[in-house]
């Protein structure tokens, strides 16, 4: 990749969370969504090494203003993000089992993220062209409009083609989609494009059918990506279309209190890395070191001091 690009664009949506206790009967109030909780890790990792931004679509309202002021707090750009005066930041809900995992319910249907890239005279990209590198993820092409995501995938085309940076991240989430179909389809066109792959190996089982691990490797580098990481949890990443010099060891979490957000901050931190020039090996296991990190605190957004 040579001298790490300087300007970075995450783009997708931002909701309202909620995330519950043990008990299930308070909730703490927070603000995430998986391209913005890795443009906050991806900040964090490096500060000042990189200008990274959140691209997306908020309303007017008092969640939204907060959501704004919080993610300026993070050190995140929102001059890329617009505002819509009728709609609202969708909402979500956290509870976890006992062994930290996560179930979510989702009030997202009508959010303000919805109408991104969308004007009244048509759609339009171009609130992208001034960024070096663009990341997002299955999750933010579901919430658009097909005819809007397809766009923007024609607009990733010309984007690698004058010589910018697609990275991108398979998050599915069946339920986001019109079918199956659609999100294979548009999934596969995005691996097609992807310069820096970061899926997670249990979401493209989901959604391909692949056997193992194995298998979703070899599909994954029949596409042409650049490079990047295969994330298997516990198992620690493998890499896309590239060497990782030597055997790494991948250390275990010292508690697993909820794996929210482990894929994310992997990828903030394994951008964060990669982009400044750091090896692939390298950058693997700052993302690894992260999301163990993360999975022991509650919550997409952990303190400043466990990321410092």
């Amino acid at each position: 990749m040579g001298q790490a690009p300087r300007r970075i664009a995450c783009v997708g949506e931002a909701m309202v969370e909620l995330s519950l206790d043990a008990a299930g009967e308070t909730a703490r109030i927070g603000y995430a969504g998986d391209t913005l909780n890795t443009a906050i890790y991806l900040a964090r990792e490096r500060p000042g090494a990189h200008e990274v931004a959140f691209v997306s679509r908020i309303g007017r309202d008092r969640f939204s203003d907060d959501m704004l002021a919080f993610i300026e707090a993070e050190g995140v750009s929102t001059g890329s993000l617009t505002r819509d005066d009728a709609r609202l930041p969708g909402l979500y809900a956290i509870s976890t089992d006992a062994a930290g995992e996560r179930s979510f319910s989702y009030w997202r249907e009508n959010s303000a993220a919805r109408g991104l890239f969308q004007a009244a005279d048509g759609v339009d990209f171009s609130i992208l062209d001034e960024f070096d590198v663009v990341y997002l993820s299955a999750i933010t092409l579901a919430v658009l409009p097909p005819a809007v995501r397809a766009g923007l995938l024609d607009w990733i085309s010309g984007f690698r083609t004058r010589g910018g940076i697609f990275a991108f991240d398979s998050n599915y989430r069946p339920r986001l989609w019109e079918s199956v179909d659609a999100a294979r389809q548009t999934v596969s066109r995005a691996w097609l494009n992807c310069d820096v792959g970061l899926p997670s190996v249990d979401d493209e089982m989901a959604l391909f059918g692949d056997g193992d691990a194995g298998a979703v490797l070899a599909r994954l580098e029949a596409c042409g990506i650049g490079t990047g990481a295969l994330k298997r949890g516990a198992d620690g990443p493998v890499p896309i279309n590239g060497k990782v010099e030597g055997k790494t060891q991948y250390g275990a979490a010292e508690r697993v209190v909820d794996t929210t957000a482990a894929g994310d901050s992997f990828n903030g931190a394994f951008l964060a890395e990669f982009l400044a020039g750091k090896s692939l090996g390298e950058a693997m296991l700052a993302g690894h070191n992260r999301a163990a990190q993360v999975i022991g605190i509650r919550g997409a957004i952990v303190p400043r001091a466990t990321t410092g």
